[in-house]
């Protein structure tokens, strides 16, 4: 099955909910926990689940993207039929960009054409979570499905911003609601609902005549979950597969990071004791590219000096914690805490340089800023908002001033 597969992985959404941060950088590519990029997670889930045939479809400000998938992932054994290939709007088929994430596909079924495969797995760059896709394609070819999604159970307080499904007891999937006003409950789970993750298998010869039809209605707008799934089910043998951790924790975990809020909670997760997410699981490891930079330092030790330390807290190589307090926080690589300086619930992205006498809690600093001495930040939101972003829950976000080139990240 390896061989007859096909990813294709959709990376080209515009990011809106995740502004200011995708300002000038595509959703999967925003730096996550430290050292990763977003899409890092579903890549590292495809290599070890076996597939390696992957195509990225971008669309809006892809440059770091595009260098980031180059630099760390072109690693695959071409001459074996391994890719990671970025598949960048071409207008093929039109004089339109993408529309919706069916007609992204839609716009490139000359390349999926191009490979031979009889499955696709459809997936999405701005999820976090750990999942064997093997075996959803092996639950898919067992059941003799056409299309097979996968699914969770998700309290059903929140399940209006997903694909809400109705099973019947052999998992068919008989009922569809897109991100309906009162999700429909689980049966005998009266507080959950069965959501979709946005991981569609599909029977490549279905996949083609589905992109078609779909292409050809007028009133459709080319979207998986609004329009093609929906009369799928009414045809097709449309299966769910629910979700099966490999992040060997009691309790599932899978965020979606589309929005300011859910991209800082995740990132916290990730610096408890226990972190809820586990980067350091050696059977299912995250790949990404690194860069060459020194090993972390903390200073000073000498007496008389305020030493530099941090605690619960992630810290990438290249940085100098240099007589500041570093705490529940997230530091990507490259980054100096000066002395004094008090770094509260923050996440830090790269080449950032933080003054003597700071205070900065609950912020997420963009990459090549150096805040003055003496700022403070997230102790007096009006103020904040005079100079920064600041999210409906309080999040201060700090992006460096637009230019007119784009700076390596």
């Amino acid at each position: 099955m390896v061989r007859d597969t096909l990813v294709c992985l959709l990376a080209g959404g515009a990011g809106e909910r995740l502004y200011p941060l995708t300002r000038d950088r595509a959703k999967p590519a925003v730096h996550f926990g430290g050292i990763y990029r977003i899409i890092d997670i579903t890549l590292s889930n495809c290599v070890n689940s076996g597939l390696r045939r992957i195509f990225v479809i971008t669309q809006y400000k892809a440059l770091s993207l595009n260098r980031h998938l180059r630099e760390g992932w072109y690693m695959l054994a071409h001459e074996m039929g391994e890719f990671v290939s970025v598949l960048p709007p071409m207008k093929r088929v039109g004089d339109t960009w993408y529309t919706g994430t069916a007609d992204a596909i839609y716009q490139n079924l000359y390349s999926v054409g191009s490979e031979p495969c009889k499955y696709v797995l459809i997936l999405s760059g701005d999820h976090v979570y750990k999942m064997n896709y093997m075996r959803m394609l092996e639950r898919h070819a067992d059941a003799g499905a056409d299309v097979t999604i996968g699914t969770l159970e998700f309290d059903r307080s929140a399940a209006s911003s997903f694909g809400v499904l109705e099973l019947d007891t052999s998992l068919r999937i008989v009922g569809w609601q897109e991100k309906p006003a009162d999700p429909k409950p689980a049966p005998g789970r009266p507080d959950k609902s069965h959501v979709s993750m946005g991981i569609y298998c599909f029977n490549r010869d279905l996949l083609i005549e589905a992109m078609l039809a779909d292409a050809d209605d007028p009133n459709s707008s080319h979207d998986f979950g609004r329009d093609v799934v929906p009369k799928l089910i009414e045809h097709g043998k449309v299966y769910a597969y629910p979700f099966v951790d490999e992040n060997k924790k009691q309790a599932q975990y899978w965020r979606d990071v589309g929005t300011i809020e859910a991209y800082y909670e995740a990132n916290m997760d990730l610096v408890s004791v226990s972190p809820v997410f586990n980067l350091y699981d050696k059977d299912w490891p995250l790949r990404t590219y690194q860069r060459q930079y020194p090993p972390a330092k903390f200073v000073f030790a000498q007496e008389g000096k305020r030493v530099g330390t941090a605690v619960d807290s992630i810290v990438s190589s290249g940085c100098i914690v240099s007589g500041g307090r570093v705490a529940n926080s997230v530091l990507s690589f490259d980054v100096r805490v000066n002395s004094y300086t008090d770094v509260d619930g923050c996440i830090i992205f790269p080449h950032v340089d933080i003054g003597r006498y700071s205070r900065v809690r609950r912020a997420i600093i963009d990459r090549n800023i150096h805040l003055p001495e003496g700022t403070v930040i997230g102790f007096d939101l009006e103020e904040d908002r005079k100079n920064y972003h600041v999210s409906d829950s309080g999040i201060v976000i700090v992006v460096p001033e637009q230019r007119i080139f784009e700076e390596p990240e």
